[in-house]
């Protein structure tokens, strides 16, 4: 049992810092308290203490590449400023052939891993991604695959009239590695009706989640924040992810993503969040979550001073260089689309951490590991 320190200075904490220190979970009141608090250094030590049982200061980063293959798609929610109708200026679907020149000269760069994800688009069947997956593996055998959100899964079922079990069975025999956490937005369905009333609902998601774990696969979470949520469907939202976690244990990262509301149908609660905001957001879900390993700040949402902030509060991916990312920089989002390994190399270590390269499973990529 570790001893409570002295310099957790805050009354109102000291109780909750208490049930850190000795190893035990945090209650969802206990979350909203940390989400609302002032005594954000307080805050951070706690999550810091968290973060240095599981990883020391060891600060993960990955070289990737982002293959977002359409932006038609059938849902057409009012959060998303990426999708696009079929037709209208600015849609596209790359071929076949588009995506294997990107992952050749990916694959020559010494990128580790693809990301996989794009719209709901009506015409291209399951087997166009069976045969994406092979032509990745073909090109780049050692190339790590995360692809195809619990949203895109459970469409692929309706669409083809299987079951979401045979779809994630012919995907990972295609080359399958990992799944994003794309597509959990905020669970509760208030919110969920205003943000994306065609999508998938939480329930549903996290069914679909269930099934990858089943499956084998190790996935993301994510949590969309600073549109229309309040903190009780934040707690709610991962109660419900830490629930799931504790029966299956397929939850890798957890991935809160700030809304970026530029060409959205849905205002933003803040334009940019405050830096107390993500600090309390990013602390209180390394405290509560105990139970999933990785903490992931994506510089590009949130900024790269913010997210080597974040190393400090709890966070410990840094994320990728993620070249050509469109998705978030559709709505508006400032930082540039791609980063060299140097440059976030850089950040972690004048952050005071140590910059470890790994792929979606965590395993340790290149020489520089």
């Amino acid at each position: 049992m570790k001893k409570l320190p002295d310099t957790i200075t805050d009354a109102k904490l000291r109780p909750i810092a208490r049930k850190v220190y000795e190893g035990k979970p945090v209650s969802g009141a206990d979350a909203l308290s940390l989400l609302s608090t002032n005594s954000v250094l307080d805050l951070g030590r706690l999550a810091s203490h968290v973060r240095g049982e599981l990883h020391g200061d060891a600060a993960y980063y990955g070289v990737s590449m982002n293959l977002n293959f359409t932006n038609i798609c059938e849902l057409r929610c009012p959060l998303c400023a990426f999708s696009r109708d079929e037709g209208q200026p600015g849609a596209y679907l790359l071929t076949q052939a588009d995506m294997e020149r990107r992952v050749e000269k990916a694959a020559a760069a010494g990128v580790d891993e693809v990301h996989i994800v794009g719209g709901l688009h009506p015409a291209l069947p399951l087997s166009y991604f069976e045969e994406l997956l092979r032509s990745v593996k073909r090109i780049a055998p050692r190339m790590f695959i995360t692809a195809f959100t619990a949203v895109e899964i459970d469409y692929f079922s309706r669409r083809e009239g299987v079951s979401p079990e045979e779809v994630l069975a012919r995907l990972i025999k295609a080359g399958l590695g990992a799944m994003p956490g794309g597509g959990a937005e905020i669970f509760a369905p208030r919110v969920r009706k205003v943000i994306a009333p065609k999508k998938a609902s939480g329930t549903r998601w996290l069914h679909i989640m269930r099934l990858a774990h089943e499956a084998g696969l190790r996935t993301n979470a994510t949590m969309l924040y600073n549109h229309i949520e309040k903190p009780a469907d934040i707690v709610d939202h991962m109660s419900r992810l830490r629930s799931l976690q504790a029966e299956t244990g397929g939850f890798k990262t957890f991935v809160p993503l700030a809304y970026h509301d530029g060409n959205t149908a849905v205002r933003a609660r803040r334009r940019v969040p405050t830096g107390f905001d993500e600090i309390r957001l990013y602390a209180t879900a390394r405290v509560f979550l105990h139970n999933i390993p990785h903490i992931k700040a994506l510089w590009m949402y949130v900024g790269e001073k913010m997210a080597q902030l974040l190393l400090n509060f709890g966070v410990d991916d840094f994320s990728g260089t993620y070249s050509g990312e469109r998705v978030v920089h559709a709505a508006g989002a400032p930082t540039a689309d791609r980063g060299s390994e140097a440059y976030l190399r850089a950040l972690i270590k004048n952050a005071g951490f140590r910059p470890v390269r790994v792929n979606a499973s965590y395993e340790r990529t290149g020489r520089r590991a």
